[in-house]
């Protein structure tokens, strides 16, 4: 065994922690690891947890696992003699007997009886740790009140902390390497050719909008606007569905990498039964007002039944809390995230969210705040989010309605934050608030023509709808045309043809 008096320096000694009690830490198990890894490197690659310089407790063991890591990067072998030169100027080494100790650590080789183990213990110790000063910072927090008494705030820092804490980020995120930087995004491009050469994030379902956008990009925060009656919350609950039910698909055909995705749908102006009766109603088929009066034949509430029991599993969770503040739904994402690892977030909508109360007499920095709050959240789960937002009433003064970023309801900030802004048009709802007269047989000739020329541009109309790109931060904007079923509020693609001109 490795000599526990040589480990123990007065300087490395656990500081005391809440009661006087010793933080948790176990230096012997930290010394047999290095001393495993020295004697034979492939033990890195066995690892079950992904051991960091920053989970040791002492801060000379901090310094030759950093330096070892280094080392294999570079494809070199790591020993104690291959060390040495890195540490001979070392102060602490040199109260252990200098670099002699690097040696002594393969002493025995105790350590290569059980590494995966001594790992976990290194790295349970640290988080261990972790807890202890997300604790004391918390009890150091809420009895200062010589600031300000705002109980929920340190709340929510508090969950923040712990979903760190659960997630195995211990202390604060540091700085990537380029290297590790290109290799998520030679793993983004991958996935991108593995589904076909279109889709390098999450689907959203359709292949019109994949082409344009290639899916959905964890850490992005994507805009969905629209005027009332567009169709945008229903727009949003197509993509959820289709997204969840590419991963339900997958799960059962064995796929591991998929480009579906756990939805969580924080629906603050829909009940939860109302938006399950909306996907229900598209995947059956049937009209969801028919739905909610009751009005369907035997035949359909068969097929309504067959497709409950279909997307019985769907990994979607609908939270209905209204009124959710901007804290609170950054909580209760975190949760989601942690108990079922959803993939993408979906908002209905920004407008109704609310801020911390700082702001709330100013309701543009109050928007501001829930904005960065919501690209806040997609970099801190790594997840898509989507976050429906109103457009003003200057879209209904022009001729042409089809919107633009400045129409961007209540803040510039929601553009500036936004990773994409993507608007919905549809002609035919306000080619039929124009309709004329409906003509008798009385009427003249030109109430005659006027209905026919309406009839004609409505029919050259009817049922089309346009995503409009207004923002994309990693390609061109443009729009996407589809097709949007009112009836049963389901948009679909259109045949290639019919879209493909559109992409400019």
């Amino acid at each position: 065994m490795v000599d526990e008096a040589l480990l123990i320096r007065p300087e490395s000694r656990a500081p005391e922690a809440a009661a006087g009690r010793a933080l948790p830490a176990n230096l012997e198990a930290e010394a047999a690891f290095l001393g495993a890894v020295l004697i034979d490197n492939r033990v890195l690659e066995e690892l079950a947890v992904p051991l960091r310089p920053e989970h040791y407790f002492d801060p000379l063991h901090q310094r030759i696992y950093e330096r070892i890591l280094v080392l294999i990067d570079k494809q070199m072998v790591v020993t104690p003699v291959t060390l040495k030169p890195y540490f001979e100027a070392d102060e602490a080494l040199r109260e252990l007997g200098g670099t002699g100790y690097l040696a002594r650590l393969t002493a025995d080789g105790q350590g290569l009886l059980a590494p995966r183990e001594l790992a976990q213990q290194i790295y349970d110790l640290a988080l261990l740790r972790e807890l202890v000063s997300v604790g004391r910072e918390l009890v150091e927090g809420a009895l200062d009140t010589s600031e300000e008494v705002e109980p929920m705030r340190q709340i929510e820092q508090a969950e923040a902390a712990l979903f760190k804490v659960a997630e195995g980020a211990t202390g604060a995120s540091e700085a990537e390497s380029f290297r590790g930087a290109t290799n998520k995004a030679l793993a983004m491009i991958e996935t991108a050719i593995n589904s076909g050469g279109h889709v390098s994030g999450k689907t959203t379902g359709f292949a019109s909008i994949n082409d344009k956008v290639g899916g959905l990009h964890n850490s992005d925060l994507i805009i969905l606007a629209g005027r009332p009656g567009m169709g945008k919350t229903s727009l949003a609950t197509n993509i959820a569905f289709n997204c969840a039910d590419r991963l339900l698909r997958d799960r059962r055909d064995g796929i591991d990498k998929s480009i579906g995705a756990g939805v969580a749908f924080f629906s603050l102006e829909m009940s939860s039964d109302q938006l399950a009766t909306r996907i229900l109603a598209e995947q059956a088929g049937i009209s969801s007002e028919a739905l909610r009066m009751g009005k369907i034949s035997r035949e359909d509430f068969q097929q309504l039944s067959y497709a409950s029991q279909r997307l019985a599993e769907l990994p979607l969770y609908i939270d209905d809390t209204p009124a959710l503040s901007i804290a609170a739904l950054r909580t209760r994402a975190r949760r989601l995230k942690r108990r079922n690892d959803i993939g993408l977030i979906v908002v209905d909508y920004l407008q109704l969210l609310q801020g911390s109360g700082r702001s709330q007499d100013n309701r543009v920095n109050e928007i501001s705040e829930i904005s960065r709050g919501l690209k806040t959240l997609a970099k801190e789960l790594d997840v898509p989010v989507i976050a429906l937002s109103q457009l003003s009433r200057a879209v209904e003064q022009r001729d042409d309605k089809r919107p633009m970023l400045s129409d961007l309801r209540e803040s510039g900030s929601i553009e500036q934050d936004a990773d994409m802004v993507w608007f919905v048009y549809r002609e035919d709802y306000y080619v039929g608030t124009r309709e004329p007269k409906r003509p008798v047989e009385s009427d003249d000739a030109k109430t005659h023509e006027q209905h026919a020329a309406w009839a004609a541009q409505m029919e050259q109309v009817y049922g089309l709808a346009e995503l409009i790109v207004g923002k994309q931060r990693h390609g061109s904007t443009g729009k996407v045309r589809l097709r949007f079923e009112a009836k049963i509020t389901k948009f679909s693609d259109l045949a290639e043809g019919d879209y493909a001109a559109d992409y400019d």
